[in-house]
């Protein structure tokens, strides 16, 4: 049995919790009612780099396949341990997506050296909390990669029901800023490679271009792509025309990540 995925099984059995093993995926329930859960592809050999995905859905549901499952064939070839987080949804609580991706990157941290973030749309914001929210060494993530994220919560440039789902449709001004990601940059926030489409008309670029600005403002290395065309949600599909290109600069990104 691959040794990472003998570490999860033993993790989930010291827990108590029932882990189901597929023939390329371990699934780990995150808390008593498996309505959140990390799904674990892991990496052949002694891979000590993870990459755990948030998919996207406005905070109403999981695009788990073209933003979550779809990818993990192309990350384990590279020698990176692949994992879907399948959050709660807020239902009136704003904190539990986030206490989830906490407790998925404190799993990881277990197995690997690094563990970096990735989040799509609405998953992107999920992804920027948890990079600028962490608490301590256990939940920072080392690295953040970005799908057209929703960053902000500030209702004239974000996506109005991401915003109305996690933070209901009148927030107070302070938790709007609280969770509006590109004002809680600091110079310990994780680096970043963002990706984002100029013609996005469900989550305006500016929310790229703004976060990238701030970790840049704060000497925090950043990497941005912008590409001309492609709108929203387009996730690891064939159909994006942009998808080799892409593809390619994460993978070189990654490089020196590894």
């Amino acid at each position: 049995m691959n040794v990472i995925r003998q570490f999860f099984l033993v993790v989930a059995l010291l827990a108590g919790t029932a882990v189901a093993m597929a023939s390329e995926r371990v699934d780990i329930p995150l808390d008593a009612d498996s309505a959140a859960m990390l799904y674990v592809f892991p990496a052949e050999g002694d891979s000590r780099v993870a990459v755990i995905s948030c998919p996207g859905g406005g905070y109403a549901h999981h695009a788990m396949n073209h933003e979550g499952f779809d990818m993990a064939e192309w990350f384990t070839s590279q020698g990176i341990t692949y994992a879907v987080l399948r959050y709660r949804l807020p239902g009136g609580d704003r904190t539990v997506p986030s206490e989830d991706g906490f407790k998925a990157i404190r799993l990881m941290r277990g197995m690997a050296d690094k563990v970096g973030i990735m989040g799509f749309s609405a998953g992107g914001h999920l992804a920027s909390t948890l990079a600028t929210h962490y608490t301590d060494s256990l939940t920072r993530p080392d690295f953040q990669i970005l799908f057209y994220p929703v960053v902000t919560m500030d209702a004239s440039f974000t996506h109005r029901g991401s915003r109305n789902n996690l933070l209901g449709k009148n927030p107070s001004d302070e938790t709007v800023v609280l969770y509006s990601n590109e004002k809680q940059v600091s110079a310990d926030t994780p680096e970043a490679i963002v990706f984002h489409c100029a013609d996005d008309k469900s989550v305006p670029v500016r929310n790229a271009l703004d976060y990238c600005g701030a970790l840049a403002a704060c000497g925090v290395p950043v990497t941005m792509h912008i590409f001309p065309t492609g709108g929203h949600g387009w996730g690891f599909r064939d159909s994006y025309e942009y998808k080799p290109a892409w593809t390619s600069m994460l993978g070189e990104w990654l490089k020196h990540i590894r």
